[in-house]
């Protein structure tokens, strides 16, 4: 059977290709040109000239071919301008969950069939299982690497052919690995920032794409005008940091209305809510559940499942209510659900109500 291996020059991947080549599949392993960083501006992003070094090495390594396929106009398409329209709109997006979905288990997908590939294979920490005819995507085993947060838009068909090699193992394991292989890249940093956005400064990202965004008004929850702010695309729901001003107890963006220009400030107390609304919502399984289930649901990526019930909705969304009141349900982030370490579904939150 031949697979069809993502590089991304990086120590997971590459060790994700070994893995499949010695569980005996016929592995091409190819990099996604996405993103060209901009020397100019100093930036160092991915999909370098040394990353595609470091892949085609460990490829060579291994008896691979390698190719790389230039994704970089559909990625601008599907992933940056959807970013800052996002922004622009006052909400807080996760483009690395777009990047999953449209382009390593889209448009690869798609060129893994012209290569006549049956799978398709990443680095991604996360496991696959098929139990009573349906696939199921499930947590890594190391809670400190799982991905499955940002995989919760794969489908049946896609969970058909995918593989995740490092599903089961820990980073420290993969590191290993890559040292006994003689791997160029073992001892490579693993990226910590969004691809195009090196330097973590989101606002000059947007603005350098469409212009400077006007200044407005910090507003209290009773309208009253509090100050002045630098743009909504500065702003996201829950920040303390950068409001400026002296005010008499420590406040906290509350909402962003890119209608009236404005950024709501408020005491910490106010972040707190127990009920969102998820739109575009995916259920693994393909079909949504009947009447309102129980389950674990995270609002990010980096936060601990909270216990909560899901509804499904006529018009397609999703009502999830916690348990208890969650800190800053932000619009533009994912919930997703599980049950134990298998993801039932996720969306992309839209209101909390």
């Amino acid at each position: 059977m031949r697979a069809l291996i993502a590089m991304s020059g990086g120590v997971d991947s590459s060790v994700a290709a070994k893995l499949t080549k010695d569980a005996g599949y016929d592995c091409v392993g190819c990099m996604m040109k996405l993103y060209s960083s901009d020397s100019a501006r100093g930036e160092k992003a991915c999909c370098t000239a040394d990353d595609a070094d470091d892949a085609r090495s460990v490829a060579f390594s291994l008896g691979m071919p390698f190719y790389v396929f230039n994704f970089q106009e559909d990625f601008r398409k599907n992933v940056i301008d959807k970013f800052v329209a996002e922004y622009l709109s006052g909400r807080t997006p996760n483009p690395c969950i777009d990047c999953n979905s449209t382009m390593k288990f889209d448009k690869l997908m798609l060129r893994a069939r012209e290569l006549d590939c049956e799978k398709t294979v990443t680095g991604h920490y996360a496991r696959i299982t098929k139990e009573n005819g349906k696939y199921l995507l499930k947590k890594a085993l190391d809670p400190n690497k799982d991905q499955s947060y940002v995989l919760y838009r794969l489908t049946q068909e896609q969970l058909s052919h995918i593989l995740f090699p490092l599903g089961g193992m820990t980073k420290e394991q993969t590191r290993k690995i890559a040292e006994e292989s003689g791997f160029i890249n073992s001892h490579k940093r693993d990226s910590q920032d969004i691809c195009f956005v090196p330097n973590g400064d989101y606002a000059s990202v947007v603005e350098g794409l469409c212009g400077a965004c006007p200044e407005g008004d910090f507003i209290d929850i009773d309208g009253n005008f509090l100050g002045r702010h630098k743009g909504i695309i500065r702003y996201t729901v829950g920040q303390h940091k950068g409001l400026g001003g002296n005010y008499p107890e420590r406040m906290f963006v509350l909402a962003v209305d890119p209608i009236k220009n404005t950024v709501t400030l408020g005491p910490q107390q106010g972040l707190f809510s127990r009920r969102l609304i998820a739109e575009d919502f995916n259920w693994i399984s393909g079909e949504p559940p009947t009447g309102k289930i129980r389950c674990l649901a995270k609002a990010r990526y980096r936060q601990p499942e909270q216990p909560a019930t899901a509804e499904a909705l006529p018009d397609g969304r999703v009502l999830v209510e916690f348990d208890e009141p969650q800190r800053a349900l932000t619009a533009g982030q994912s919930a997703v659900l599980y049950d134990g370490d298998t993801v039932i579904g996720g969306g992309v939150i839209g209101a909390q109500v």
